[in-house]
């Protein structure tokens, strides 16, 4: 570690830093090649299941109390083969081709082959074997080194060894309940404690740990289950709880890394209690998750890695975390409660019209524990459960029915407690701001159908690293007449290709204002931002006539000119949408207006209107307005690679060519322009009729719409829609 780094640090972190620097040097001199014999590892630390007998009692009587309301309960399998037979089939079906073709379907990649056995430290994608040493001597973020370590890590975390332990409690097929014996088995063999890649990564360690609990609850009636097999996991449950409190990511990604890693410390402690470390175990574990809950979470419900994906993680490892507690008879303080409704009622207003959840931020399609398959923009599950926990028929309207994940999660209570529910959309207003997390909705209603525009205005991610943050201020998406329309471009992976994660995290992926060719931030690494602009939200208005914005940044102003980008948003609702940008500086500039749309089709048209069609034939128009004396040219870009343009990756390692519309400048400030984006429900050929306002100062200052005789001014202090 470099001496300046070091330099920066606390000496709580230097300390705690140190402390794993030491334990990491005691791993390698002690390093062994195989796990220890169950028995005697277990009469040392858990000496109350030290036996099979023991141990089987434990899995097959005692472990159930303890868990998940519907994991392996014959009332609730029977209600879920009732209530669910096509998720039974979808389930029995994925099972079946893990099962006999070894291929994995994982984030974006789909069939991926890691060999017959399993070679669990090869990245398939890059054709890279991460080298077989002590975890702490391997480099996981070097592609050179190990591939890509998100894929690997993705097999090792054995979440499909839940689906196959899964499609045996609804099937009874006991082939598959071997095949989740055997495969832990084989993992065992060739993953010795402490060696490999799959050791490098404490989050990792945590959710295999969670995969394994779940894998003994759903197996606990299967007949071929030894004492012998159950001690063995067990023990090995434990030294991955005694692996992530020794490592624990207090400094390394002190994010969902770190409360993932609790929710794995909390599964052991309170499951296992047996353990002489189980009360630290547990202990810790709430300690950290209630502790984050109020430094991970901003005071309106957002949070702070300023990525939809990331949130929905942490909603995901609290609700865990209250159901595992609640079936334990712990308690949980309220205002962890509290944060967790308030962070689905962000996933709420966020959700768009036809019920995804954008793309913001990083999105790599991982999940705390997928128990049912589903693609990276739907949330229905996370709704669904906590329509149950919270009793909020808001909730279950989202949902869009039941969700398998209420079944295996809370059981037949959990079901009773949906059912119970009128699904209705929210009480409140469609529009909504959210101003510490950093986004504004704007959306004329809930229904199906409705128009939506999402708008960054927070900043490039967590304090420290801003690991999973874009640069992406004052970006926009928007959705018309329920159809998703302007989008995010995702990202497409994490370390295997430098030029790629640095294009989609840049400001050149996203709908906003460019200057100069430059992101909004330099990238430092995969997962950090060299400067860490200033945002502002200066005003927010909504009524169920008008929405508006105003908010500005200082990204560009760090070379020289202090420029600051300052842009308005008029949703004169459910019509139309003006966009202001102004830029405030002293000198010459290159700007580009960029808008990403979704793989959709968009034609240009005369004096720069663009025409986007949507698959059920509604268009939207998009034309800039700026003064006479400035040029604009106007391109659309699609999978161009030189340079990279007109990309979205919808998950990990998937992209696909999307137009992006750009409209370029070579301007002086002080420079305004103003868009005009109209959704056209009758999908019409020719652009509306539309001449632009000036103010006293010659500066674009509003538009008259012919069609409506509407004239709206967005000037200086004023917001005015007039009709003639």
């Amino acid at each position: 570690m470099r001496l300046g780094r070091i330099r920066k640090m606390s000496f709580a972190e230097v300390a705690y830093r140190g402390h794993q620097e030491t334990a990491k040097l005691i791993e390698r001199v002690a390093a062994r090649d195989r796990y220890p014999d169950p028995a005697v590892w277990l009469q040392g630390r858990a000496p109350a299941i030290a036996t099979a007998r023991a141990a089987l009692r434990l899995e097959r009587d005692i472990l159930p109390g303890r868990f998940f309301g519907g994991a392996g309960d014959q009332g609730s399998l029977s209600a879920f083969r009732e209530r669910l037979p096509a998720e039974c089939v979808d389930l029995a079906c994925s099972a079946t081709d893990t099962m006999v073709g070894r291929r994995f379907d994982l984030l974006g990649y789909r069939m991926l082959s890691f060999g017959d056995p399993i070679d669990w430290h090869l990245d398939p994608v890059c054709g890279r074997q991460s080298p077989f040493v002590h975890w702490s001597r391997i480099d996981a973020l070097d592609p050179a080194v190990v591939g890509d370590s998100k894929v690997i890590w993705e097999l090792n975390r054995h979440q499909w060894v839940v689906t196959l332990a899964q499609a045996w409690a609804l099937t009874g097929d006991e082939q598959m309940a071997r095949t989740c014996m055997g495969s832990i088995d084989a993992w065992l063999e060739a993953n010795p404690p402490g060696t490999g890649i799959n050791w490098t990564s404490s989050l990792e360690v945590a959710y295999r740990l969670i995969s394994w609990c779940w894998t003994l609850v759903l197996l606990r009636d299967f007949p071929g289950l030894s004492g012998e097999w159950m001690m063995k996991v067990v023990s090995a449950i434990g030294m991955h709880a005694s692996h992530v409190r020794r490592y624990l990511s207090y400094y390394f990604s002190p994010n969902t890394h770190l409360t993932g890693e609790a929710l794995g410390l909390f599964y052991a402690g309170t499951l296992f209690t047996e353990f002489l470390d189980a009360p630290h175990w547990r202990e810790l574990g709430a300690r950290i998750l209630v502790a984050e809950s109020r430094r991970q979470v901003s005071s309106d419900g957002v949070h702070f890695e300023q990525s939809t994906c990331y949130h929905r993680y942490t909603v995901d490892i609290y609700l865990h975390f209250l159901l595992l507690a609640s079936s334990n008879g712990l308690s949980v303080p309220r205002h962890v409660v509290d944060c967790v409704r308030q962070m689905v009622e962000f996933l709420l207003a966020v959700r768009q019209p036809d019920g995804s959840i954008p793309a913001i931020g990083d999105v790599d399609g991982g999940a705390l524990l997928p128990l049912s398959r589903r693609r990276p923009e739907d949330a229905a599950g996370t709704f669904a459960t906590a329509a149950a926990m919270f009793h909020r028929s808001d909730f279950a309207w989202a949902a869009n029915g039941i969700a398998p994940e209420v079944l295996w999660l809370m059981g037949l209570d959990g079901l009773r407690a949906f059912d119970a529910l009128d699904p209705v959309p929210p009480a409140g207003p469609a529009s909504r701001a959210f101003p510490v997390g950093g986004y504004a909705i704007m959306r004329n209603q809930w229904d199906d159908d409705a128009s939506q525009m999402i708008v960054d205005i927070g900043p490039l991610g967590c304090p420290g690293s801003s690991g999973h943050g874009h640069a992406d201020l004052l970006s926009v998406q928007c959705a018309i007449f329920g159809e998703p329309c302007l989008v995010d471009g995702g990202n497409f992976c994490y370390t295997a290709d430098a030029e790629w994660r640095d294009f989609f995290r840049s400001t050149a992926a996203h709908s906003t204002l460019a200057i100069d060719g430059r992101t909004q931030s330099e990238p430092a690494g995969p997962f950090g931002w060299r400067e860490r602009p200033r945002v502002r939200l200066r005003e927010w208005h909504s009524s169920p006539q008008l929405d508006f914005l105003d908010a500005e940044h200082d990204a560009f102003s760090r070379r020289g000119d202090p420029i600051v980008h300052r842009r308005r948003i008029l949703f004169v609702k459910p019509r139309y949408w003006i966009l202001v940008d102004d830029l405030v500086g002293t000198s010459e500039h290159q700007v580009d207006l960029t808008f990403q749309f979704a793989p959709l089709q968009v034609t240009l048209g005369p004096d720069r209107w663009a025409r986007v069609e949507t698959p059920r034939g509604r268009a939207l128009w998009v034309r800039p307005f700026t003064s006479a004396a400035t040029r604009v040219q106007t391109s659309l870009e699609s999978g161009a690679r030189q340079p990279i343009r007109g990309w979205v990756a919808p998950t990990y390692g998937e992209r696909r060519p999307a137009p992006m519309l750009v409209y370029s400048a070579t301007i002086v400030p002080p420079w305004r322009v103003l868009t005009l984006l109209l959704p056209d429900a009758d999908g019409l050929t020719s652009p509306p009729p539309v001449r632009l306002v000036y103010n006293e100062n010659r500066l674009p200052a509003g538009l008259f719409l012919e069609d409506s005789g509407e004239t709206v001014r967005v000037d200086d202090g004023v917001v005015l829609v007039t009709r003639e």
